[in-house]
């Protein structure tokens, strides 16, 4: 099947599914359909590459080379920005992405009050 210009069959050779999964054709991350080790080559658009790092299942991978505060888009939406710089195929998580969501809808807690924006603790 191909999805965002890119070919992800349903199943490889030996019967397993691709590792990664683009959600929506706009999106510039792809998410591990399992766990990924570091120094895997996989396929994505019709490209063979190295993820550099592992990564676990469910966690997103950039699709391309991200800037720093690239808008990330997943299921086609914006969903953060880069805090820094990233190549193809590198992690995409909390310690390099920044939520682009209003306060109200942050789960981080509070500095001095240990509660939410919504005085939940």
């Amino acid at each position: 099947m191909t999805q965002g210009g890119g070919q992800i069959s349903a199943r490889d050779a030996n019967g397993k599914l691709p590792p990664l999964l683009l959600l929506h054709p706009d999106d510039n991350i792809v998410v591990a359909r399992r766990d990924i080790i570091a120094g895997e080559r996989v396929e994505l658009d019709g490209e063979s590459f190295v993820i550099p790092a592992a990564v676990e299942l469910g966690h997103k991978l950039a699709r391309r080379a991200l800037e720093a505060d690239a808008r990330v888009l997943k299921y086609g939406a914006p969903i953060g920005s880069m805090k820094v710089a990233v190549a193809r195929g590198e992690h995409v998580h909390l310690h390099n992405l920044r939520s682009d969501y209003i306060p109200s809808t942050s789960r981080e807690l509070g500095p001095s009050t240990n509660t939410d924006h919504d005085g939940h603790r």
